[in-house]
């Protein structure tokens, strides 16, 4: 028996998926053969990004009901998962206690992370015991940074420890990433520790993760948070229910009691908006938005029209996908609105619809505000108002019911936009315009914690630091950083002692302090991708996810997935959702039954030489 050699480098959720795809497809593996996977990660399997030692009270952004790795066989969702191993509900605090206490899982809980990496490792624990005999792991705890191909075309994968796994194929699925800092980075460090000694609550945090890097914020200490994405609530949660405060009630009643530990929060981000609330699911756990003008087969017809005029087939996303977009989210507002099912031949995109829609789109269209006081309060009547829609439920919500066709068009998005979909200026526009919006608006968190939100802005926890357009800047002779922001009334001011930057980075190859990737793009094995002049981030793959070499062509045996391919993919982060297609298991599926295809190919092609030379033997020489 002759044993391949595969390495998966990264064995969070998406190398998870690449592990349950080779043990689906194992009986692919011609007669003869073995094969031996070798997981790279010094972490937990399964876990990644969602480590069962973070805190409780850091929550998954979907309703844990919808999350299942197990999107085309038997096998439980998380919310299932976890009834079934004893967790209840005390008041919003999850445990196992296996017995009559507490409430049931609700189908509709936001669940927290800690517990989703259990869940994870199960998942992986019953994988690799469901393996047939035929496959075996091993599960090398360390990190990749190097791979090498070797002069008979299989890979040496380097580990930090100093072992090198030889393999026949290699599956990329590193996950997210860190920047190498850059120079506002570095001047924020220098002016953080340069002027320690005048102030001593002075911090820098460039990245929140792991959320114990919060622990540098003093008690009583000032800090601007930049950013009111799903990252700020992190960031929030922990510098107050993370330092022993609690909140009581619910909804509209909640109310915060800090322990005394907390520091004074101020946020604030370019436009200074908070993220939408999600909806109330009335859809139940598999229910979409059925689009009826977003298609993927209208992308494809404004694709062939494009090339029967002899235009370049790459879409204006403004001009050609947008409008489609926009029809969609009114028609879904119009329907709500009236509680009916309108024939979509008969729905006409209104003045008002498009109002509506653009509302969503943009609230600070056609605003201005006088002072900080003044945007303040539009900011609170805001997040009211998207309180009071989200507790509506997003078929009963107009609003609601337009903002969940973003999450349910995913496919129809990235008919448009992979793989150099749309031109150059257009896809810079996409990425730097309306991913934002797309994501402030639709992919926000639970209802819950904008309600925390308010609460701990009433308890004088949380303020806001600035307005639209705010900057930061460094105030040497008080040491400490200010947020300035420009009002039609004057400028307005706020300072604080720490900064943190409450987002995640986007990948982009040559700005990733992570060795592996490094020293893959100083071998040619990988490349940015590149639309055009473009880079909107991550490597480039073909579409059966094997990397592109500056060369120019797909390096054999090696295959790529997740956030390394966000760039020529779209939205690759989103976990499975229960009873949907779910890109996530396509591109595992893809390419494993491609390394599945080469394995055969190669034993074709052995046995051929084999046999060619066992008729070269028998030919007879005279």
């Amino acid at each position: 028996m002759t044993a391949v050699q595969v390495s998966v480098v990264g064995v969070g959720p998406r190398g998870l998926s690449i592990l349950q795809r080779i043990s689906q497809l194992a009986h692919r593996l011609p007669a003869g053969r073995t094969l031996d996977v070798h997981l790279i990660d010094p972490g937990d399997g399964g876990q990644g990004s969602h480590p069962v030692r973070q805190p409780a009270h850091l929550l998954t952004n979907t309703v844990a009901s919808q999350v299942t790795m197990f999107t085309d066989g038997p096998g439980p969702s998380f919310t299932e998962w976890a009834a079934t191993t004893g967790y209840r509900d005390f008041g919003g605090v999850f445990l196992p206690t296996g017995g009559a206490a507490g409430d049931p899982l609700g189908e509709h809980a936001y669940l927290p992370r800690q517990m989703l990496g259990s869940y994870l490792s199960w998942v992986f624990d019953r994988t690799v015991g469901s393996l047939p005999p035929h496959v075996r792991v091993v599960h090398h705890r360390d990190r990749a940074v190097d791979i090498a191909v070797l002069g008979d075309g299989r890979f040496a994968v380097h580990l930090e420890k100093g072992y090198v796994v030889s393999s026949e194929y290699v599956f990329l699925a590193t996950g997210h990433c860190e920047r190498i800092p850059t120079a506002e980075d570095r001047a924020y460090e220098e002016f953080a520790q340069g002027n320690a000694d005048r102030n001593p609550w002075l911090v820098y945090c460039p990245n929140p993760y792991p959320v114990d890097r919060m622990q540098e914020i003093a008690p009583g200490s000032t800090v601007a948070v930049q950013g009111f994405g799903l990252t700020a609530h992190d960031v929030i949660s922990e510098l107050t229910v993370g330092r022993g405060g609690a909140f009581h009630g619910s909804g509209w009643d909640m109310e915060y009691r800090p322990s005394g530990r907390e520091p004074r929060i101020q946020l604030f981000s370019r436009q200074c908006l908070p993220f939408s609330a999600r909806g109330l699911n009335q859809k139940g756990l598999t229910g979409q938005h059925r689009p009826r003008f977003f298609t993927k087969e209208a992308i494809r017809q404004l694709r062939e029209r494009a090339v029967q005029r002899g235009d370049d087939p790459r879409l204006d996303f403004g001009a050609d996908v947008l409008p489609l977009l926009l029809k969609e989210m009114g028609y879904a507002y119009r329907a709500a609105q009236e509680q009916r099912s309108i024939p979509p031949e008969e729905y006409e995109f209104t003045p008002d619809d498009r109002r509506a829609v653009e509302d969503i789109i943009d609230p600070l269209r056609g605003r201005s505000f006088a002072s900080q006081e003044a945007f303040k309060e539009f900011f609170v009547d805001h997040v009211v108002g998207d309180l009071a829609q989200a507790e509506r439920g997003n078929r009963t919500s107009p609003v609601k019911a337009a903002t969940d066709v973003i999450r349910d068009t995913r496919a129809s998005l990235r008919e448009a936009v992979e793989f150099s979909g749309l031109t150059p200026e257009s896809h810079r526009t996409f990425h730097s315009t309306y991913v934002p919006v797309m994501n402030r608006v639709s992919f926000g968190p639970p209802r819950h914690r904008n309600h925390q939100l308010l609460a701990l802005m009433r308890a004088g926890i949380v303020d806001l630091a600035g307005g639209p357009g705010s900057k930061v800047v460094l105030d040497r002779e008080a040491a400490r950083f200010t947020i300035r922001t420009e009002y039609t009334g004057g400028t307005e001011f706020r300072h604080a002692d720490a900064l943190v930057i409450a987002r995640l980075d986007a990948f982009h190859p040559e700005r990733d302090r992570s060795p592996l990737i490094r020293n893959l793009l100083a071998r040619g094995l990988v490349r940015p991708y590149a639309n055009g002049p473009f880079q909107p981030g991550g490597i480039d793959i073909d579409e059966q996810g094997r990397p592109i070499t500056v060369a120019g062509e797909p390096l054999t045996g090696a295959w790529a997935v997740g956030y390394l391919v966000e760039g020529p993919r779209f939205y690759t982060h989103a976990l499975p959702r229960h009873g949907l297609n779910s890109q996530f298991a396509a591109d595992a599926d893809t390419s494993v039954r491609d390394m599945f295809a080469c394995i055969q190919q190669r034993d074709d092609l052995i046995r051929e030489d084999e046999h060619a030379g066992a008729d070269r033997k028998s030919v007879s020489v005279p």
